[in-house]
């Protein structure tokens, strides 16, 4: 199937425009939740972000759990397809209540109430986006094609996390301000009725083609998690996997750190406002546009590895540079239009480079899991890529955490102006962030070097596979 071929195929937009759910769920853990729960609710930072760290340990362990059990189920819609479709009732519902309280809260009751809903919320998430990743070895096998396959669904995660943040920065929370009630609540409103939408949509458009694929030769035993979990971590012996697995891990904590931190930089280290925020958000959304074509493309020119090593460091490197030229005096006015121009030149670059290697790693787990097939004559794709996002998950849980205990530590509880925050706050946010913050992503980025699959290889791995099959077939035809 040739790229024009492909992207005339109603399946491969139908996959990738199920990462609009997840960009929306996503936008709101990583950027608002913690603002949310400290300035509205009134949960302490450190506080808010345990509420947050708990819920996503849960993440971690129910990826791995939901990943076998999608595995191994057997079901005239597929083996994902149940999954998908019992999201539906629980991710919209549970999006809209934690940002519209349907219950008194109480400076007793707020921080299991922050909690019961991030629990839940994340729960939703699972049951739809671990089903609906694992589709890809299954519906593509070339290895450059999967690179395309990825970037349309990273395409459709930044436009629908990043589309309604910028409507948020500008007509909602942005407008009613980040310590009000109001604009969560439609936010929370939009943000359910897009999920729902698109969880549905997706679900049903690739439902034809997952009810064709073939059913697991093994069913679903709970008891068996246990042994699969224990074979997930065998298989660090896999350098290849390692190599993902272990990068997970330490770009989980940066990622945590940053995500969590993001609108307490914006607003009161750089001292943007809403409308301007969201300023920087119709540049991001650019940036998926120009990730789509550019992510194939640098795969292809230099290898997917040695392509996304060059695209997250040049994110690392331009990363600091806001902060450091404003805490050197070398930045426009504080909060004035032309620094946000100029920060915004810097983060459609960041963006653009980080999507391309996310893209690239993606496509790089997809590849891992013939090797992995090759060498133990299983096939468990929604298992390693849960194992993958356990690791990264359950890692950026201390993230979080950290996130909190920094706003804490820095003197950032309670204060909703700019007008209070002092230099002094400033450097200390960037002295005790910035460093933990690239140098996990620069020891992340020497962890994963350690990957070998080429494109070679992975042909290699198809022809024997196929051989492999073709000889089963032979020796018991049915």
């Amino acid at each position: 199937m040739s790229a024009s071929t492909l992207e005339k195929n109603p399946t491969f937009w139908f996959y990738g425009s199920a990462s609009i759910a997840y960009g929306i769920k996503n936008n709101a853990f990583s950027y608002l939740l913690l603002i949310y729960a400290n300035q509205v609710l009134g949960l302490p930072g450190y506080l808010a972000s345990l509420a947050l760290a708990l819920a996503m340990i849960w993440d971690a362990v129910s990826d791995l759990l939901l990943g076998h059990w999608s595995d191994k189920t057997s079901s005239r819609y597929g083996r994902r397809h149940p999954f998908m479709y019992a999201s539906v009732f629980l991710l919209p519902a549970t999006f809209y209540a934690l940002f519209n309280p349907i219950i008194e809260l109480t400076e007793t009751t707020t921080f299991f109430y922050v909690l019961t809903m991030a629990l839940l919320i994340r729960t939703g998430t699972t049951l739809f986006e671990v089903p609906s990743t694992a589709l890809l070895p299954d519906l593509e096998t070339e290895y450059d094609r999967r690179n395309k396959w990825l970037a349309l669904r990273h395409f459709f995660g930044w436009t629908g996390g990043n589309g309604i943040h910028m409507i948020n920065m500008w007509f909602w929370v942005g407008a009613y301000g980040f310590s009000q009630q109001a604009g969560y609540s439609i936010y929370g409103t939009a943000g359910a009725l897009i999920i729902a939408v698109a969880i549905m949509a997706s679900a049903l458009g690739t439902q034809k083609v997952a009810a064709a694929l073939p059913k697991p030769q093994e069913p679903f035993r709970i008891r068996e998690i246990n042994r699969e979990i224990q074979q997930i971590f065998q298989s660090v012996k896999n350098r290849n996997f390692a190599a993902l697995f272990f990068y997970g891990l330490t770009v989980g904590i940066a990622g945590g750190l940053g995500t969590a931190l993001y609108l307490y930089n914006t607003t009161y280290f750089f001292g943007f406002s809403g409308k301007q925020i969201s300023v920087t958000a119709i540049g991001v959304l650019i940036s998926p546009v120009i990730a789509y074509w550019a992510a194939p493309f640098f795969g292809k020119m230099f290898g997917k590895k040695r392509a996304a090593i060059y695209a997250i460091l040049v994110n690392i490197t331009l990363y600091p540079m806001p902060y450091i030229l404003l805490l050197a005096g070398w930045w426009p006015g504080l909060g004035s239009w032309v620094s946000l121009y100029i920060y915004s030149v810097f983060i459609v670059v960041e963006v653009v480079c980080g999507i391309i290697g996310g893209v690239l790693l993606d496509s790089m787990m997809a590849d891992v899991v013939e090797d992995s097939e090759l060498k133990t004559a299983r096939r468990s794709e929604g298992l390693f890529y849960a194992a993958r996002g356990f690791a990264a998950k359950a890692i950026s849980a201390g993230g979080i955490i950290g996130a909190g205990t920094i706003v804490s530590l820095v003197g950032l509880d309670g204060v909703t102006s700019v007008n209070d925050v002092t230099q002094e706050i400033r450097m200390n946010l960037a002295l005790l962030f910035l460093p933990l913050y690239c140098g996990l992503f620069l020891i992340g980025l020497w962890i994963v070097s350690g990957y070998r699959i080429t494109r070679e290889d992975h042909s290699a791995h198809l022809e024997s596979l196929a051989a492999r099959k073709q000889q089963d077939t032979d020796l018991n035809p049915s």
